[in-house]
């Protein structure tokens, strides 16, 4: 990926020297804790590129808690905020997240609306967010309560050799999937779908997140496609490192890969098939109305 000397995008807030950011043993939804273990059922369910990491935990523990653009700010605790430091991974992700930026800027202003940047947080272990308490177990994720993305750092590492996704590209797909997380949030389409958990089964909301993920996988090959059109990022290799990072994360490899079958019913971000499907058809298209998931017969 032809990233070095691009513009880096300052909206990266680095928490890494928070001291894990008052983080416990786990995460907390309305009072309750939600302990390791929910959170190692969790890395199968929502290991990578979710919004929905902290939802499924707090599915998993029998709660309703909210992860909607409505939810107070004041649920966040303070974070000290420093300069992120300066070496390649930290300015591979500032560059990463700028060029979202100017992708953004330009097809919410085509479209005749103006795209609101998120904040990207680099942290390490725990984190406190609007969502609750982030954790790094849980993956990289979006908080529409406080409009920002969180990256563990030494997810990358998980993702090259537990996951069997190596590559920049690949590093690279998993901010552009949770930055679609974002666009989703400033369009009203998560909070849409998080108003319709109380009057859904778990296994219908579970169908609707994995319409969510799909749609947020779509944005990211939208972005793929209008940053290659703008300053040719893509080298050889690249595209098949993203459609690796989409199989080996798809909710049916990691079911059989964990216990050997997998349960349909219980996917909250799609098969390998279908999001190397919806992401293809955003890098393909460059149209992000071709990402809508909640047709009927989408899927």
């Amino acid at each position: 990926m032809r990233w070095q000397g691009n513009r880096e995008s300052d909206n990266v807030e680095d928490a890494r020297d928070d001291a894990g950011g008052g983080g416990g043993p786990g995460m907390s939804f309305g009072g309750r804790g939600i302990g390791l273990g929910s959170v190692a059922v969790a890395l199968v369910a929502s290991y990578f590129l979710g919004v929905n990491p902290l939802t499924v935990l707090n599915m998993l523990n029998g709660g309703g808690g909210s992860l909607s653009s409505s939810a107070p700010p004041h649920q966040a605790a303070a974070s000290r905020s420093h300069a992120p430091a300066n070496d390649e991974q930290t300015r591979f992700v500032r560059t990463v997240l700028a060029d979202t930026e100017d992708v953004w800027q330009d097809v919410f202003k085509q479209a005749g609306g103006q795209y609101r940047n998120p904040k990207l947080v680099l942290f390490r272990g725990s984190v406190p967010t609007a969502c609750g308490q982030g954790q790094a177990a849980t993956g990289p994720f979006y908080c529409p309560g406080d409009q920002k993305v969180y990256i563990d750092l030494g997810f990358y590492d998980v993702l090259r050799d537990r996951l069997g996704a190596p590559g920049d590209f690949a590093q690279a797909y998993v901010i552009a999937h949770e930055v679609g997380h974002h666009v989703q949030n400033l369009l009203g389409t998560s909070a849409k779908v998080d108003e319709m958990r109380q009057r859904l089964s778990k296994v219908q909301y579970n169908a609707l997140s994995v319409r969510l993920e799909l749609q947020a996988d779509c944005y990211a090959g939208v972005w793929a496609n209008h940053a290659q059109q703008a300053r040719q990022i893509i080298e050889a290799g690249d595209v098949e490192e993203a459609l690796n990072a989409a199989t080996q994360i798809g909710d049916d490899t990691l079911q059989r890969n964990a216990s050997g079958h997998i349960s349909p019913e219980s996917f909250t971000h799609g098969t390998s098939q279908q999001r190397v499907t919806w992401f293809k058809r955003g890098m393909d298209s460059g149209d992000m109305r071709q990402c809508n998931t909640f047709a009927k017969d989408a899927l």
